[in-house]
């Protein structure tokens, strides 16, 4: 069942369009930039096999207690409720995505995974594809950061397919410092994808992975998760790079035992959103600050809002500055 509360629906959908100069005519990576963490879980497929991103145990409990074990899955799989539409209308820029083929399948077909399989990564990106024609001042960031059961030839579909779906939209990498949007509305780019494989090493319009760090603390406890939020941005500076603060927690494989029919949303993130948010709320972008801030089901709060309301404080900061 989806959740909106107030400020999820369109009234973001052009956040990046409506910026002040000042605010266009700075490194992207100044800026605070609202995303969804495994962006692509609104929905998964439970009459498909288990996803080779999953361990052997898994598997094998998948195999034996087969609508049971999906049933669960399931509720600990899913972190977004919203489609990509859905969350492009609210604000979020960022995508998290992890792909995969179905192992026995025939054809190089390439689907979005968690556990689970979840829709074809063309159906995905074609949705985008077809807001950012109507939005042409928006610009969103596609990192694919895990790969399962891909060949050489499966990347090379996967990377074509990017090409074929955004043609000209597609920003080739370059230095992150002069990333404006100014620079991409005059290209007229709309997506910069980083693609963390080999596979896309020579190819202009691919960007590599070290270029959009998103260190990950792995861990259940909150106040462990704020720790590490705050230690990581105090190091980004000197990767001169994209950053992606990743305000989540993960389970581990006593959490889900324990919260074994609540699910990921009812017994890990709803009760730990207040300090999640609370340090979000806190956070300000530019040289030593925030850029991307990643979230489990970003309709729980007023998340994109809070983070995109973060690039008024770089507004103060520059009419402070004494001329």
């Amino acid at each position: 069942m989806k959740t909106r509360p107030a400020g999820i629906g369109n009234a973001n959908g052009d956040w990046m369009g409506c910026l002040p100069s000042k605010l266009s005519a700075m490194p992207l990576k100044h800026l605070a930039v609202p995303g969804s963490h495994d962006s692509f879980t609104y929905w998964v497929d439970v009459h498909a096999p288990v996803g080779p991103d999953q361990k052997a145990y898994v598997k094998y409990l998948a195999t034996m207690f087969s609508v049971l074990a999906k049933k669960v899955m399931v509720k600990w799989s899913m972190t977004q409720n919203l489609t990509f539409k859905e969350q492009l209308d609210a604000g979020i820029r960022y995508f998290d995505l992890r792909v995969s083929s179905k192992p026995g399948e025939p054809g190089k077909e390439i689907y979005f995974i968690h556990g689970l399989f979840g829709h074809k990564v063309r159906d995905g990106l074609l949705e985008i594809n077809t807001y950012l024609s109507r939005h042409r001042k928006e610009i969103v960031f596609l990192d694919f950061n895990h790969y399962y059961a891909m060949n050489a030839e499966h990347h090379k579909y996967l990377i074509t397919m990017l090409q074929e779906v955004f043609g000209s939209k597609l920003c080739n990498n370059g230095a992150v410092e002069g990333i404006t949007l100014d620079y991409l509305w005059e290209k007229e780019y709309q997506v910069i994808v980083f693609y963390h494989h080999q596979s896309a090493q020579d190819i202009p319009i691919m960007w590599p992975g070290n270029k959009i760090p998103a260190p990950w603390a792995n861990t259940t406890e909150p106040h462990k998760l704020v720790q590490f939020l705050d230690t990581t941005l105090k190091e980004r500076a000197k990767q001169g790079s994209f950053h992606v603060s990743q305000a989540i927690l993960t389970p581990r494989v006593n959490t889900v035992a324990k919260g074994l029919v609540w699910g990921l949303r009812n017994y890990l993130v709803e009760r730990n959103l207040p300090t999640i948010m609370s340090w979000v709320e806190a956070q300000r972008p530019g040289v030593d600050g925030v850029n991307i801030i990643t979230s489990d089901f970003v309709e729980l709060t007023d998340f994109a809002n809070i983070v995109i309301k973060l690039n008024n404080l770089l507004l103060s900061e520059q009419d402070s500055k004494p001329r």
